[in-house]
């Protein structure tokens, strides 16, 4: 006769009961306990915004169910659908009382998050979308890895992108270049060029995504404005070097089919931030780059009233007045004084070019350089 499976212990349920014995809050009760995460794990607060996902939801779902820290809640916030998305929530809630749905307020994902957020009751905040899948572990590799270090630090993880259909290539070298940066630490570094961790792939404590302001802010894209509201409080990422998230490419994606995550709005998030985290008046600034980058970020440092020099390697541009300032030769830099320089050069190539001649001047990216593309 096989033998009977141990029991296993459902902290949820069994935390409350151990903390009133005891006098204490199961908030209390977790914190004193803080330092046997296997012991007693924490509550995870999972935040799911959600609209029309009928089509993916069940997956995502599932992929949840199976984590392995069985110890989270679900907050989701339909932001009202009109297909058969309630109905699948409304099944899997009935089936796990950890998934906790809602309808939302008012119209939108930052307010939808709002929501998940005022209602969730963990010690530990992460987000999710309805179109992806976690691996299983994906929980307690963060939960595990974050109570060791304590709060200050964020978790993330690598991820993969897959697709029913054929995978974008835009997607994949993404995909490629969230992984390359996480594992070599370059999240802060690599900041401006493009979201190094992905909403659905981040663990924080409560008590840090309250001091970045979690979801006040009315700003899009949201998911990137708050990293760099975790940078700007001094967060340390930390990274499990495996894939957790599993992320989805489809034709319907809102990144896709949404202006408020087209280019322009990446670019009034980055410049915004660089100005308050790391310039520095005292060193002339140089954008480098006169393509359709290059000249968006200029007429924004214009707007801003930012004096800069602006360079690029086409003679037909050198000597020109654009925008009211004479395009100069990018030679002209080593003539500057310690200068900052934006890098808005979009062609694979000349970033190779761009990287060894910056190696050559002893510039350090993430202080004295910076890639916005």
């Amino acid at each position: 006769m096989p033998n009977k499976p141990e029991p296993t212990l459902n902290a949820t349920r069994i935390l409350p009961k151990i903390a009133k014995y005891f006098s204490l809050t199961t908030s209390a009760f977790r914190d004193s306990f803080r330092v046997f995460p296997y012991l007693c794990p924490m509550l995870i607060s999972i935040l799911l915004p959600i609209y029309n996902e009928e089509r993916y939801l069940a997956a995502c779902l599932d992929s949840i169910l199976a984590q392995t820290h069985e110890d989270w809640e679900l907050l989701v916030v339909d932001d009202f659908s009109n297909d058969s998305t309630p109905e699948i929530l409304a099944e899997y809630a009935r089936r796990d009382a950890r998934i906790k749905p809602q309808r939302n307020r008012e119209k939108g994902v930052i307010p939808a998050l709002r929501l998940a957020y005022e209602l969730s009751q963990g010690q530990f905040i992460t987000r999710m979308d309805g179109d992806d899948k976690m691996a299983p572990q994906k929980l307690q590799k963060h939960h595990d890895l974050l109570v060791e270090h304590g709060p200050g630090h964020l978790c993330s993880g690598l991820v993969a992108y897959f697709s029913d259909e054929t995978l974008g290539e835009g997607y994949r070298r993404y995909g490629d270049w969230i992984n390359e940066v996480n594992l070599a630490n370059r999240h802060w570094a690599d900041l401006y060029r493009d979201c190094p961790i992905p909403a659905p792939c981040w663990l924080a404590y409560r008590e840090d995504l309250d001091r970045a302001q979690a979801f006040e802010p009315n700003v899009k894209p949201e998911d990137y404005d708050l990293i760099f509201r975790f940078r700007r409080i001094g967060l340390k990422v930390l990274t499990v070097p495996e894939v957790l998230l599993y992320w989805r490419d489809h034709q319907d994606r809102t990144t896709r089919i949404t202006p408020d995550y087209d280019i322009q709005r990446y670019f009034n998030i980055k410049l915004p931030w660089f100005l308050e985290l790391d310039r520095q008046a005292d060193r002339p600034l140089v954008l480098w780059g006169a393509g359709g980058k290059g000249k968006t970020l200029a007429k924004l440092l214009i707007e801003d009233q930012v004096p800069f020099h602006w360079v690029c390697d086409n003679p037909a541009k050198i000597g020109h007045n654009i925008y009211g300032v004479v395009m100069e030769d990018y030679r002209g830099i080593n003539n500057l004084l310690n200068p900052q320089i934006i890098l808005a050069v979009a062609q694979p190539e000349e970033q190779i070019h761009i990287k060894d001649m910056l190696a050559e001047w002893d510039s350090m990216p993430g202080k004295d350089h910076f890639w916005f593309c």
